[in-house]
Protein backbone atom coordinates (compact mmCIF):
# COMPACT_ATOMS: atom_id res chain seq x y z
CA UNK A 1 0.00 0.00 0.00
CA UNK A 2 1.61 3.71 -0.88
CA UNK A 3 1.39 5.68 1.90
CA UNK A 4 1.62 9.47 2.41
CA UNK A 5 2.90 11.30 5.65
CA UNK A 6 1.35 15.08 5.49
CA UNK A 7 3.47 16.88 7.32
CA UNK A 8 1.88 19.67 7.73
CA UNK A 9 2.65 23.12 9.31
CA UNK A 10 -0.05 23.85 11.14
CA UNK A 11 -1.60 27.55 11.98
CA UNK A 12 -2.57 27.46 15.27
CA UNK A 13 -6.38 27.57 15.09
CA UNK A 14 -6.55 29.11 11.60
CA UNK A 15 -9.01 26.06 10.27
CA UNK A 16 -9.63 27.55 6.77
CA UNK A 17 -5.64 28.14 5.88
CA UNK A 18 -4.91 24.24 7.57
CA UNK A 19 -7.46 22.61 5.35
CA UNK A 20 -6.29 24.58 2.17
CA UNK A 21 -2.93 23.69 2.99
CA UNK A 22 -4.19 20.28 3.67
CA UNK A 23 -5.67 19.72 0.27
CA UNK A 24 -2.57 20.84 -1.85
CA UNK A 25 -0.67 18.13 0.10
CA UNK A 26 -3.46 15.60 -0.85
CA UNK A 27 -3.14 16.85 -4.46
CA UNK A 28 0.72 15.56 -4.15
CA UNK A 29 -0.28 12.55 -2.64
CA UNK A 30 -2.75 11.92 -5.40
CA UNK A 31 -0.46 12.52 -8.59
CA UNK A 32 1.68 9.75 -6.78
CA UNK A 33 -1.18 7.43 -6.40
CA UNK A 34 -0.70 7.39 -2.61
CA UNK A 35 -3.92 5.42 -0.92
CA UNK A 36 -3.82 6.27 2.43
CA UNK A 37 -2.62 10.44 2.91
CA UNK A 38 -1.97 10.85 6.93
CA UNK A 39 -2.29 14.25 8.86
CA UNK A 40 -0.52 14.94 12.29
CA UNK A 41 -2.68 14.98 15.43
CA UNK A 42 -4.84 17.79 15.53
CA UNK A 43 -4.61 18.27 11.93
CA UNK A 44 -6.31 21.27 11.53
CA UNK A 45 -6.69 23.41 14.41
CA UNK A 46 -3.41 22.92 16.42
CA UNK A 47 -2.86 21.43 19.28
CA UNK A 48 -5.50 23.78 21.06
CA UNK A 49 -6.97 23.56 24.79
CA UNK A 50 -9.81 25.84 23.60
CA UNK A 51 -12.02 23.06 23.20
CA UNK A 52 -15.33 24.79 22.32
CA UNK A 53 -13.77 27.10 20.04
CA UNK A 54 -11.97 23.91 18.32
CA UNK A 55 -15.18 21.81 18.76
CA UNK A 56 -16.95 24.39 16.72
CA UNK A 57 -15.04 23.13 13.40
CA UNK A 58 -16.00 19.80 13.74
CA UNK A 59 -18.51 19.87 10.68
CA UNK A 60 -16.36 22.36 8.51
CA UNK A 61 -13.39 19.47 8.68
CA UNK A 62 -15.57 16.47 8.33
CA UNK A 63 -17.18 18.11 5.76
CA UNK A 64 -13.70 19.17 4.06
CA UNK A 65 -12.27 15.86 4.25
CA UNK A 66 -14.75 13.84 2.99
CA UNK A 67 -15.08 16.02 0.15
CA UNK A 68 -11.09 15.29 -0.51
CA UNK A 69 -11.22 11.84 0.34
CA UNK A 70 -14.27 11.59 -2.53
CA UNK A 71 -12.94 13.68 -4.88
CA UNK A 72 -9.60 12.37 -5.20
CA UNK A 73 -10.46 8.69 -3.99
CA UNK A 74 -8.17 8.25 -1.03
CA UNK A 75 -8.30 7.21 2.63
CA UNK A 76 -7.30 10.00 4.42
CA UNK A 77 -6.13 10.11 8.28
CA UNK A 78 -7.09 13.12 10.45
CA UNK A 79 -6.54 14.49 13.79
CA UNK A 80 -10.19 16.54 15.42
CA UNK A 81 -11.50 17.46 18.44
CA UNK A 82 -14.55 15.76 19.93
CA UNK A 83 -16.74 16.34 23.05
CA UNK A 84 -17.53 14.56 26.20
CA UNK A 85 -19.87 16.51 28.52
CA UNK A 86 -17.53 19.27 29.63
CA UNK A 87 -14.37 17.86 28.26
CA UNK A 88 -12.73 17.51 24.97
CA UNK A 89 -12.34 13.92 23.08
CA UNK A 90 -8.59 13.90 20.99
CA UNK A 91 -9.92 11.98 17.96
CA UNK A 92 -8.15 10.43 14.87
CA UNK A 93 -9.84 9.13 12.29
CA UNK A 94 -9.56 7.64 8.79
CA UNK A 95 -12.09 8.79 6.21
CA UNK A 96 -12.41 6.20 3.21
CA UNK A 97 -13.03 7.49 -0.52
CA UNK A 98 -16.97 6.81 0.07
CA UNK A 99 -16.94 9.11 2.35
CA UNK A 100 -17.19 6.75 5.59
CA UNK A 101 -15.31 6.93 8.66
CA UNK A 102 -13.88 3.19 8.97
CA UNK A 103 -11.54 3.94 11.98
CA UNK A 104 -11.84 6.29 14.75
CA UNK A 105 -9.34 6.20 18.00
CA UNK A 106 -9.88 8.76 21.17
CA UNK A 107 -6.63 9.34 22.55
CA UNK A 108 -6.10 7.60 25.87
CA UNK A 109 -3.36 9.68 27.63
CA UNK A 110 -3.78 13.25 27.82
CA UNK A 111 -0.26 14.93 28.20
CA UNK A 112 -0.61 16.26 31.71
CA UNK A 113 2.65 17.94 31.17
CA UNK A 114 0.90 20.22 29.30
CA UNK A 115 -2.35 20.32 31.15
CA UNK A 116 -3.86 18.51 28.26
CA UNK A 117 -5.73 16.39 31.01
CA UNK A 118 -7.24 19.56 32.45
CA UNK A 119 -9.55 19.70 28.93
CA UNK A 120 -9.44 16.67 27.41
CA UNK A 121 -10.85 12.90 28.86
CA UNK A 122 -8.75 10.15 27.55
CA UNK A 123 -9.78 7.14 25.51
CA UNK A 124 -10.69 3.93 26.95
CA UNK A 125 -10.82 1.71 23.50
CA UNK A 126 -7.70 0.28 21.85
CA UNK A 127 -8.83 0.63 17.84
CA UNK A 128 -7.69 -1.63 15.20
CA UNK A 129 -9.30 -0.96 11.52
CA UNK A 130 -9.10 -2.41 8.54
CA UNK A 131 -7.98 -0.10 5.23
CA UNK A 132 -7.39 -1.71 1.91
CA UNK A 133 -7.47 -5.33 3.45
CA UNK A 134 -4.78 -4.21 5.57
CA UNK A 135 -5.07 -4.05 9.53
CA UNK A 136 -3.66 -1.37 11.31
CA UNK A 137 -4.21 0.75 14.57
CA UNK A 138 -3.37 4.27 15.83
CA UNK A 139 -2.42 5.67 18.70
CA UNK A 140 -1.79 9.55 19.06
CA UNK A 141 1.43 11.25 20.07
CA UNK A 142 2.14 11.09 23.89
CA UNK A 143 0.51 7.50 23.64
CA UNK A 144 3.88 6.95 22.31
CA UNK A 145 5.84 6.60 25.85
CA UNK A 146 3.67 3.60 26.85
CA UNK A 147 4.19 0.13 25.35
CA UNK A 148 1.93 -1.93 26.66
CA UNK A 149 -0.52 -0.68 24.36
CA UNK A 150 1.11 -1.36 21.55
CA UNK A 151 2.12 -4.85 22.55
CA UNK A 152 -1.94 -5.19 22.92
CA UNK A 153 -2.64 -3.40 19.07
CA UNK A 154 0.45 -5.73 17.50
CA UNK A 155 -1.72 -8.81 18.08
CA UNK A 156 -3.74 -7.59 15.00
CA UNK A 157 -2.38 -4.96 13.46
CA UNK A 158 0.97 -4.81 10.97
CA UNK A 159 1.16 -1.43 10.87
CA UNK A 160 0.64 1.23 13.60
CA UNK A 161 0.09 4.80 13.01
CA UNK A 162 1.03 7.51 15.91
CA UNK A 163 0.30 11.04 14.64
CA UNK A 164 1.29 13.71 16.33
CA UNK A 165 1.89 17.50 18.06
CA UNK A 166 5.43 16.39 18.72
CA UNK A 167 7.56 19.60 20.01
CA UNK A 168 11.20 20.00 18.50
CA UNK A 169 13.12 19.63 22.07
CA UNK A 170 12.06 15.84 22.40
CA UNK A 171 12.95 14.90 18.87
CA UNK A 172 15.14 12.49 19.86
CA UNK A 173 12.41 10.70 21.91
CA UNK A 174 10.10 10.59 19.13
CA UNK A 175 12.54 9.04 16.74
CA UNK A 176 13.95 6.57 19.21
CA UNK A 177 10.61 5.12 21.03
CA UNK A 178 9.01 4.69 17.44
CA UNK A 179 11.74 2.80 16.42
CA UNK A 180 12.18 0.87 20.05
CA UNK A 181 7.98 0.31 19.25
CA UNK A 182 9.01 -0.99 15.63
CA UNK A 183 11.65 -3.39 17.10
CA UNK A 184 9.61 -5.05 20.27
CA UNK A 185 6.49 -5.57 18.26
CA UNK A 186 7.54 -6.52 14.89
CA UNK A 187 5.36 -4.08 13.08
CA UNK A 188 5.96 -0.86 10.80
CA UNK A 189 5.58 2.41 12.84
CA UNK A 190 4.73 5.30 11.08
CA UNK A 191 4.85 8.60 12.77
CA UNK A 192 3.56 12.20 11.57
CA UNK A 193 4.26 15.26 12.98
CA UNK A 194 3.51 18.58 12.00
CA UNK A 195 6.54 21.54 11.76
CA UNK A 196 6.59 24.99 12.51
CA UNK A 197 5.61 26.97 15.59
CA UNK A 198 2.59 27.10 17.51
CA UNK A 199 1.65 28.77 20.73
CA UNK A 200 5.42 29.91 21.05
CA UNK A 201 5.80 26.07 20.34
CA UNK A 202 8.44 24.74 18.03
CA UNK A 203 7.89 21.75 15.32
CA UNK A 204 10.76 19.82 13.85
CA UNK A 205 8.44 17.23 11.70
CA UNK A 206 10.70 14.08 11.63
CA UNK A 207 8.03 12.27 10.30
CA UNK A 208 9.38 8.88 9.47
CA UNK A 209 8.90 5.03 8.82
CA UNK A 210 10.21 2.09 10.07
CA UNK A 211 9.67 -1.56 9.76
CA UNK A 212 9.54 -4.15 11.57
CA UNK A 213 13.50 -4.75 12.24
CA UNK A 214 13.70 -0.70 13.04
CA UNK A 215 15.41 0.36 10.12
CA UNK A 216 14.39 3.67 8.83
CA UNK A 217 12.86 3.71 5.70
CA UNK A 218 12.02 7.35 5.40
CA UNK A 219 12.02 10.46 6.82
CA UNK A 220 11.13 14.03 6.43
CA UNK A 221 13.27 16.10 9.00
CA UNK A 222 12.23 19.48 8.23
CA UNK A 223 9.79 21.28 6.25
CA UNK A 224 6.17 21.29 5.25
CA UNK A 225 5.75 18.89 2.40
CA UNK A 226 4.28 14.98 1.38
CA UNK A 227 6.68 11.99 1.07
CA UNK A 228 5.31 8.63 -0.23
CA UNK A 229 6.46 4.99 0.77
CA UNK A 230 5.13 1.37 -0.93
CA UNK A 231 4.40 -0.76 2.10
CA UNK A 232 4.67 -4.15 1.72
CA UNK A 233 2.45 -6.57 4.45
CA UNK A 234 5.39 -8.91 5.46
CA UNK A 235 4.97 -8.95 8.77
CA UNK A 236 3.79 -12.03 9.75
CA UNK A 237 6.76 -13.16 6.93
CA UNK A 238 9.29 -11.54 9.52
CA UNK A 239 7.70 -12.66 12.53
CA UNK A 240 8.20 -16.69 11.16
CA UNK A 241 11.98 -15.98 10.72
CA UNK A 242 12.16 -13.86 13.98
CA UNK A 243 9.32 -15.49 16.34
CA UNK A 244 9.73 -13.31 19.75
CA UNK A 245 6.37 -12.64 20.02
CA UNK A 246 5.56 -16.96 21.37
CA UNK A 247 8.43 -15.59 23.92
CA UNK A 248 5.76 -13.52 25.95
CA UNK A 249 4.49 -14.27 28.81
CA UNK A 250 1.31 -12.01 28.72
CA UNK A 251 -0.31 -13.94 32.12
CA UNK A 252 2.39 -13.29 34.23
CA UNK A 253 2.99 -9.90 32.88
CA UNK A 254 -0.49 -9.27 34.14
CA UNK A 255 -0.71 -11.07 37.64
CA UNK A 256 2.81 -8.81 38.14
CA UNK A 257 0.93 -5.63 37.51
CA UNK A 258 -1.67 -6.02 39.28
CA UNK A 259 0.64 -6.98 42.54
CA UNK A 260 2.09 -5.08 45.33
CA UNK A 261 6.03 -4.85 45.60
CA UNK A 262 7.20 -5.39 48.19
Amino acid sequence: MKIALCQLNIEFEKIEENLKNAEQLLLKAKREEAELALFPEMSFTGFSMNVNKVYEYKKVIFDSVRSYAENYQINVGFGWVGKHDSKGENHYSIMSPEGEIVHDYVKIHPFSYSNENLYYIGGEHIKVGKVNDIFLATFICYDLRFPELFQYASNSAHFIVVPANWPKERREHWLTLLRARAIENQVYMIGVNCIGIQNNTVYSGDSVIFGPDGQALTCLSSGDGVFIYEIQDDVSVYRDKFPIKRDRRNDLYCRLLSEKIT
